[in-house]
Protein backbone atom coordinates (compact mmCIF):
# COMPACT_ATOMS: atom_id res chain seq x y z
CA UNK A 1 0.00 0.00 0.00
CA UNK A 2 1.11 3.96 -0.51
CA UNK A 3 1.97 5.63 2.06
CA UNK A 4 0.16 9.07 1.41
CA UNK A 5 2.28 12.17 2.20
CA UNK A 6 1.12 14.79 4.21
CA UNK A 7 0.58 17.42 2.58
CA UNK A 8 -1.35 15.14 -0.27
CA UNK A 9 -4.18 13.84 1.84
CA UNK A 10 -6.78 16.22 1.27
CA UNK A 11 -8.82 14.19 -1.34
CA UNK A 12 -8.92 11.41 1.19
CA UNK A 13 -11.68 13.54 2.84
CA UNK A 14 -14.53 11.97 1.10
CA UNK A 15 -13.64 8.48 2.48
CA UNK A 16 -13.17 9.38 6.44
CA UNK A 17 -16.68 10.43 7.77
CA UNK A 18 -16.71 13.84 9.83
CA UNK A 19 -19.27 13.19 12.77
CA UNK A 20 -19.06 12.68 16.12
CA UNK A 21 -16.59 10.24 17.76
CA UNK A 22 -13.03 8.90 17.18
CA UNK A 23 -12.00 11.15 13.60
CA UNK A 24 -8.10 9.42 13.32
CA UNK A 25 -8.85 9.64 9.22
CA UNK A 26 -9.58 13.22 9.70
CA UNK A 27 -7.36 13.81 11.74
CA UNK A 28 -4.58 12.49 9.48
CA UNK A 29 -5.67 14.76 6.72
CA UNK A 30 -6.17 18.26 8.50
CA UNK A 31 -3.11 18.00 10.54
CA UNK A 32 -0.59 16.10 8.51
CA UNK A 33 0.22 14.01 11.72
CA UNK A 34 0.58 9.70 11.79
CA UNK A 35 -0.10 7.83 8.44
CA UNK A 36 -2.10 7.36 6.34
CA UNK A 37 -1.79 4.54 3.45
CA UNK A 38 -3.98 3.80 -0.01
CA UNK A 39 -4.59 0.64 -2.20
CA UNK A 40 -3.05 2.93 -5.02
CA UNK A 41 -3.01 6.68 -5.74
CA UNK A 42 -4.45 8.87 -7.05
CA UNK A 43 -8.60 7.23 -6.98
CA UNK A 44 -8.11 5.42 -3.36
CA UNK A 45 -10.47 2.45 -2.48
CA UNK A 46 -9.60 1.96 0.80
CA UNK A 47 -7.23 4.05 3.20
CA UNK A 48 -6.24 3.09 6.65
CA UNK A 49 -5.40 6.19 8.93
CA UNK A 50 -3.59 5.99 12.02
CA UNK A 51 -2.44 8.66 14.62
CA UNK A 52 -0.66 7.82 18.10
CA UNK A 53 -2.84 4.62 19.07
CA UNK A 54 -5.61 5.13 17.33
CA UNK A 55 -6.79 3.18 13.37
CA UNK A 56 -9.40 4.09 11.25
CA UNK A 57 -10.41 2.50 8.34
CA UNK A 58 -12.43 2.90 5.39
CA UNK A 59 -13.09 2.51 2.16
CA UNK A 60 -13.52 -0.81 -0.05
CA UNK A 61 -12.67 -4.03 2.16
CA UNK A 62 -11.60 -6.12 0.09
CA UNK A 63 -8.82 -4.05 -1.35
CA UNK A 64 -7.30 -4.08 2.20
CA UNK A 65 -4.00 -5.51 2.22
CA UNK A 66 -4.21 -8.09 5.36
CA UNK A 67 -0.06 -7.45 6.29
CA UNK A 68 -0.24 -4.08 6.32
CA UNK A 69 -3.28 -4.18 8.36
CA UNK A 70 -1.83 -6.86 10.63
CA UNK A 71 1.27 -4.13 11.09
CA UNK A 72 -0.41 -1.20 11.75
CA UNK A 73 -2.78 -2.45 14.07
CA UNK A 74 -0.43 -4.42 16.45
CA UNK A 75 -1.19 -2.56 19.46
CA UNK A 76 -3.64 0.20 19.77
CA UNK A 77 -7.40 1.14 19.25
CA UNK A 78 -9.26 0.22 15.86
CA UNK A 79 -12.23 1.92 14.35
CA UNK A 80 -13.75 -0.47 12.20
CA UNK A 81 -16.94 -0.07 10.20
CA UNK A 82 -19.21 -3.22 9.92
CA UNK A 83 -17.72 -4.34 7.03
CA UNK A 84 -14.45 -4.59 8.16
CA UNK A 85 -15.13 -6.26 11.16
CA UNK A 86 -14.73 -9.49 9.98
CA UNK A 87 -11.52 -9.30 8.48
CA UNK A 88 -10.28 -7.06 11.54
CA UNK A 89 -11.56 -10.01 14.06
CA UNK A 90 -9.47 -12.67 10.83
CA UNK A 91 -6.26 -10.58 10.58
CA UNK A 92 -6.26 -9.57 14.47
CA UNK A 93 -7.58 -12.47 16.45
CA UNK A 94 -6.58 -11.50 19.68
CA UNK A 95 -8.36 -7.79 19.37
CA UNK A 96 -10.91 -7.51 22.37
CA UNK A 97 -14.07 -5.59 21.37
CA UNK A 98 -14.55 -2.19 23.21
CA UNK A 99 -18.36 -0.84 23.77
CA UNK A 100 -18.12 3.37 23.47
CA UNK A 101 -20.74 5.50 23.88
CA UNK A 102 -20.25 8.76 21.50
CA UNK A 103 -22.12 12.23 22.73
CA UNK A 104 -22.01 15.62 21.59
CA UNK A 105 -21.90 18.64 24.04
CA UNK A 106 -24.18 20.96 23.87
CA UNK A 107 -24.03 23.23 26.49
CA UNK A 108 -22.87 26.78 26.27
CA UNK A 109 -23.52 27.15 29.92
CA UNK A 110 -20.45 29.53 31.93
CA UNK A 111 -17.67 26.65 32.61
CA UNK A 112 -18.21 25.23 36.04
CA UNK A 113 -16.22 26.09 38.61
CA UNK A 114 -13.19 24.60 40.30
CA UNK A 115 -10.45 25.12 42.40
CA UNK A 116 -7.58 25.86 40.07
CA UNK A 117 -6.21 28.66 37.67
CA UNK A 118 -7.70 27.19 34.16
CA UNK A 119 -6.22 28.85 30.97
CA UNK A 120 -5.33 28.32 27.81
CA UNK A 121 -1.70 26.30 27.24
CA UNK A 122 1.01 27.39 25.13
CA UNK A 123 4.69 26.17 24.49
CA UNK A 124 6.14 27.61 27.74
CA UNK A 125 3.78 24.98 29.36
CA UNK A 126 5.27 22.50 27.15
CA UNK A 127 7.48 21.34 29.95
CA UNK A 128 4.59 20.47 32.08
CA UNK A 129 2.74 18.58 29.60
CA UNK A 130 5.94 16.19 29.38
CA UNK A 131 6.02 16.02 33.18
CA UNK A 132 2.69 14.75 33.13
CA UNK A 133 2.47 11.09 35.09
CA UNK A 134 2.50 7.80 33.23
CA UNK A 135 -0.67 6.69 33.20
CA UNK A 136 -2.18 10.05 31.35
CA UNK A 137 1.00 11.65 29.53
CA UNK A 138 -1.11 10.20 26.07
CA UNK A 139 -2.63 13.27 26.24
CA UNK A 140 -0.92 15.49 23.86
CA UNK A 141 0.16 12.09 21.44
CA UNK A 142 -2.13 12.95 18.87
CA UNK A 143 -0.99 16.40 18.58
CA UNK A 144 2.83 15.43 17.71
CA UNK A 145 3.58 15.17 21.52
CA UNK A 146 4.08 17.87 24.85
CA UNK A 147 5.74 20.57 22.63
CA UNK A 148 2.97 21.26 19.87
CA UNK A 149 0.23 20.10 22.05
CA UNK A 150 1.66 23.06 23.82
CA UNK A 151 2.32 25.05 20.78
CA UNK A 152 -1.02 24.27 18.89
CA UNK A 153 -2.99 25.94 20.64
CA UNK A 154 -5.87 23.68 21.06
CA UNK A 155 -5.19 22.64 25.41
CA UNK A 156 -6.61 24.20 28.06
CA UNK A 157 -4.65 23.16 31.79
CA UNK A 158 -6.31 23.66 35.48
CA UNK A 159 -3.28 24.76 37.70
CA UNK A 160 -3.08 23.53 41.37
CA UNK A 161 -0.41 26.69 42.45
CA UNK A 162 2.15 25.97 39.77
CA UNK A 163 1.56 22.24 39.23
CA UNK A 164 -0.39 21.07 36.34
CA UNK A 165 -3.24 18.96 37.38
CA UNK A 166 -5.60 18.60 34.42
CA UNK A 167 -5.31 19.07 30.66
CA UNK A 168 -7.91 19.20 27.93
CA UNK A 169 -7.85 19.28 24.34
CA UNK A 170 -9.47 18.26 21.25
CA UNK A 171 -7.66 14.77 20.49
CA UNK A 172 -9.12 14.46 17.35
CA UNK A 173 -9.76 17.06 15.00
CA UNK A 174 -12.54 17.14 12.19
CA UNK A 175 -13.55 19.76 9.70
CA UNK A 176 -17.06 19.48 11.63
CA UNK A 177 -16.26 18.31 14.48
CA UNK A 178 -13.60 17.36 17.30
CA UNK A 179 -13.77 15.10 19.57
CA UNK A 180 -12.22 15.73 23.05
CA UNK A 181 -9.78 14.30 25.89
CA UNK A 182 -9.57 15.42 28.99
CA UNK A 183 -6.98 13.98 31.70
CA UNK A 184 -6.30 14.60 35.24
CA UNK A 185 -3.42 13.39 37.90
CA UNK A 186 -4.93 11.08 40.47
CA UNK A 187 -3.93 13.36 42.97
CA UNK A 188 -6.17 15.98 42.12
CA UNK A 189 -9.21 13.97 40.88
CA UNK A 190 -12.78 14.75 42.87
CA UNK A 191 -12.30 18.23 42.68
CA UNK A 192 -13.85 19.08 38.90
CA UNK A 193 -10.77 20.02 37.42
CA UNK A 194 -12.27 17.55 34.48
CA UNK A 195 -15.17 19.25 33.73
CA UNK A 196 -13.78 22.67 34.43
CA UNK A 197 -11.10 22.27 31.54
CA UNK A 198 -13.50 20.08 29.07
CA UNK A 199 -15.97 23.10 29.02
CA UNK A 200 -13.21 25.72 28.19
CA UNK A 201 -12.14 23.50 25.31
CA UNK A 202 -15.60 22.52 24.10
CA UNK A 203 -16.24 26.59 24.14
CA UNK A 204 -13.33 27.00 21.99
CA UNK A 205 -14.23 24.52 19.59
CA UNK A 206 -17.37 25.84 19.15
CA UNK A 207 -15.61 29.01 18.46
CA UNK A 208 -14.05 27.67 15.34
CA UNK A 209 -17.52 27.00 13.86
CA UNK A 210 -17.07 23.12 15.07
CA UNK A 211 -19.06 20.57 16.93
CA UNK A 212 -17.47 18.99 20.18
CA UNK A 213 -17.69 15.41 20.61
CA UNK A 214 -17.28 13.32 23.63
CA UNK A 215 -16.15 9.27 23.85
CA UNK A 216 -16.05 6.82 26.15
CA UNK A 217 -17.00 3.74 27.29
CA UNK A 218 -20.57 3.00 29.05
CA UNK A 219 -18.94 1.39 32.45
CA UNK A 220 -17.10 4.55 32.88
CA UNK A 221 -19.55 6.56 35.13
CA UNK A 222 -17.20 9.31 35.77
CA UNK A 223 -16.37 10.03 32.52
CA UNK A 224 -20.34 9.90 31.79
CA UNK A 225 -20.95 12.19 34.55
CA UNK A 226 -18.62 14.71 33.10
CA UNK A 227 -20.26 14.58 29.74
CA UNK A 228 -23.91 15.45 30.97
CA UNK A 229 -22.31 18.48 33.55
CA UNK A 230 -21.18 19.75 29.87
CA UNK A 231 -24.82 18.82 28.08
CA UNK A 232 -24.29 15.88 26.61
CA UNK A 233 -26.32 14.64 23.66
CA UNK A 234 -26.10 11.43 22.70
CA UNK A 235 -25.21 10.49 19.17
CA UNK A 236 -24.59 6.79 19.17
CA UNK A 237 -23.57 3.71 20.57
CA UNK A 238 -20.14 2.27 18.86
CA UNK A 239 -17.30 -0.15 19.65
CA UNK A 240 -13.88 -0.21 18.72
CA UNK A 241 -11.20 -2.57 18.12
CA UNK A 242 -8.29 -3.22 21.33
CA UNK A 243 -5.10 -4.76 20.27
CA UNK A 244 -1.77 -5.48 21.64
CA UNK A 245 -3.55 -4.21 25.44
CA UNK A 246 -6.83 -4.45 27.46
CA UNK A 247 -8.92 -2.33 27.29
CA UNK A 248 -8.08 0.87 29.21
CA UNK A 249 -10.35 0.31 32.72
CA UNK A 250 -12.51 3.49 33.46
CA UNK A 251 -9.76 5.08 36.35
CA UNK A 252 -7.76 5.19 32.69
CA UNK A 253 -10.00 6.05 30.39
CA UNK A 254 -8.40 7.21 26.96
CA UNK A 255 -10.76 9.47 25.10
CA UNK A 256 -11.40 11.31 26.74
CA UNK A 257 -12.87 10.32 30.56
CA UNK A 258 -10.78 10.04 33.76
CA UNK A 259 -11.56 10.38 37.34
CA UNK A 260 -13.61 13.18 38.42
Amino acid sequence: MIDVAAGERGPLRDLFPDRPGPLAGQHVIRTGLGRCLVDRWPAPRVAIARVAYDVQLAGQVERLDDDVLRDLTSIGFIDAPPPFRATVARVCPDAVRWSRVIATLESTDPPPRAPATIRRLGPVDAPALGDLGDEIEWISDSLGGPLRAAQSGLAFGAFVGTELASVALPYHLGAAHEDIGVVTEAGFRGRGLSPACAAHVADDVRSRGRTPSWSTSPDNLASLAVARKLGARKDRDDVLWVTGMEPPQPASESAPGDDT
